[in-house]
């Protein structure tokens, strides 16, 4: 099995896969030509598909451990059993924390109607609450009423305000557009630092092509400025990205190269 662990300081990062779906590349990005995904061999298949990736983080920090988003539980979901693979117990699973709220990121919060993670506490963006919550949205998103409103129910969740310090070494920052909650995370330990990129970008194309914007967005403007703001800080920073779209295990840094940005996956053996 290749490498799926990466430290950051004191925090350990896992990489977790649900799924990797092959799609025309014109489904997520309609806007965008066959010329322009060609400059990206390494993501084309021989059809000139892509291969996206349902990735979630599992994180180990200050004695918790942490899952960040739950994927999509497709009828043909890998989590649990990726999880299994890698050593990750869902029993032993102290928080979930949300990036935000779209299907394929609170798929597995309930299996069969139970919370799959039985022990933990499920914290939720209050900004990207309030939005999905809205009747008007919430009743065509039928994944909020499977997956989201029944933690309030269970009263195994807990609404989490801009800059909520999970643990001393992690903490959630804004990073609205793709949805108007989303948060990313911010890890420092040890004097390294980490970042959880969430949906700020879905392709290693959006370092160059930064913007682009996924049919997915629901403020497709500010999304737009977010990634910009945010892939600007990684790269002048050097900071480790965890990016749950990208391709497998996720890891690696937006670095400049000539008049491009890149992305440049960390290889782990």
């Amino acid at each position: 099995m290749p490498g799926y662990s990466i430290s950051v300081g004191n925090v350990e990062l896992i990489s977790l896969n649900d799924g990797e779906p092959i799609r025309s590349p014109f489904m997520p990005f309609p806007e965008t030509t066959i010329e322009q995904w060609r400059e990206f061999p390494e993501l084309l298949d021989p059809e000139e598909q892509i291969r996206s990736r349902y990735g979630t983080t599992a994180v180990r920090s200050g004695g918790k451990l942490i899952i960040v988003d739950t994927g999509l539980q497709a009828p043909d979901g890998a989590l649990l059993t990726d999880m299994e693979r890698k050593g990750v117990d869902r029993n032993a699973v102290d928080l979930v924390v949300f990036t935000h709220l779209h299907p394929d990121h609170v798929g597995w919060n309930l299996t069969d109607g139970q919370p799959t993670f039985p022990n933990a506490r499920y914290l939720i963006p209050r900004r990207d609450w309030d939005h999905w919550t809205q009747e008007s949205v919430a009743s065509n998103a039928p994944h909020i009423s499977s997956q989201v409103l029944p933690l309030a129910e269970l009263k195994i969740m807990d609404l989490i305000d801009d800059d909520y310090h999970i643990t001393e070494e992690l903490a959630t920052v804004s990073t609205p557009g793709h949805t108007p909650g989303h948060v990313s995370i911010v890890i420092a330990s040890q004097g390294h630092r980490g970042y959880i990129l969430g949906d700020v970008a879905h392709t290693p194309a959006q370092a160059h092509y930064t913007d682009w914007n996924p049919i997915f967005d629901v403020q497709p403007e500010t999304s737009r400025s977010t990634r910009h703001a945010v892939l600007d800080m990684l790269e002048a920073e050097g900071i480790l990205v965890s990016a749950g779209h990208f391709p497998d295990p996720g890891f690696g840094h937006f670095v400049r190269v000539g008049d491009r940005r890149q992305w440049r996956g960390v290889e782990i053996p």
